[in-house]
């Protein structure tokens, strides 16, 4: 077997500021409703964007109705007008990214086995959920953030969509699944940082988290209990000294939203403190 080319590479690199990685469109419709994005296939923005035709506020409302469904889930009509905000938005926007610093690079034959990965002190729009199904939370928990996003905050503005959306998820005691409680996070926008709207919503509270280290793994699909856990024992079989990180608590970043069929995702280890 050849090895030449596998090897452990580390390095620091500027915060991440300037290179954003570019999603799907909000509403992943590419092959359901036609791409109607800004976006095109390398990540730049089209000079224009055509205007939403009429009716498209009902169209979205629907698809995204009737993804949700398949995970058990109730879209309310009342989200018509932050799906539609978040989508308008999307073509034009550049969504910002949570800055961080690498600190190491593990490869192995050219592939990213994981990233650790250092982020400062940051404040976010957090919210606990506890429903029956992890996919019922992240979607329930996603679609209040939208609101306190789109305008229902003190400031009466459109925040601007951050990416990645956290889950904070909790192991249960038998080490073999999840617990009910997660929490789903929003990065306030960097200029808002210092001082972040706040939500109308009694649900969703500011929290300032601390800067921590993470290992971070990337992994594509679905995210539900079973695929959680098998990328948590992935990536601490990866690791070299998995104790350093905490056992119990673990997050997973998103940067896709839950109704997209193809997810872009990320495991992360918190480094103990």
């Amino acid at each position: 077997m050849q090895r030449e080319g596998c090897r452990m590479s580390g390095g620091v690199q500027e915060p991440a500021t300037a290179g954003m990685i570019t999603l799907d469109d909000l509403d992943n419709m590419t092959d359901d409703l036609g791409s109607d994005s800004a976006y095109n296939s390398n990540g730049s923005v089209e000079e224009e964007a055509e205007p939403m035709e009429d009716g498209e506020q009902d169209r979205l409302l629907n698809y995204w109705q009737t993804v949700a469904r398949g995970h058990q889930v109730e879209v309310p009509n009342e989200m018509a007008e932050p799906i539609q905000q978040l989508t308008r938005n999307g073509r034009t926007e550049e969504r910002q990214t949570v800055p961080f610093l690498l600190l190491s690079c593990k490869e192995k034959c050219g592939e990213i086995l994981y990233e650790k990965r250092q982020y400062g002190t940051a404040k976010w729009a957090c919210i606990k959920m506890k429903e029956e199904k992890y996919e019922q939370s992240i979607c329930m928990g996603f679609m209040k953030l939208m609101k306190y996003i789109c305008e229902q905050n003190s400031s009466g503005l459109y925040l601007g969509m951050t990416i990645p959306i956290l889950t904070t998820v909790h192991i249960d005691e038998t080490h073999t699944g999840i617990t009910r409680v997660i929490t789903v996070a929003y990065y306030i926008p960097s200029h808002l940082q210092a001082n972040p709207p706040q939500p109308t919503d009694p649900d969703i509270v500011i929290e300032e988290w601390p800067p921590t280290v993470v290992f971070t793994r990337e992994f594509a699909g679905v995210t539900n209990e079973e695929s959680i856990m098998r990328e948590i024992s992935l990536l601490a079989e990866l690791l070299d000294s998995p104790d350093q990180c905490l056992q119990d608590t673990f997050i997973v970043a998103g940067y896709t939203n839950p109704a997209a069929a193809n997810r872009r995702n990320e495991i992360w280890f918190l480094q103990k403190p």
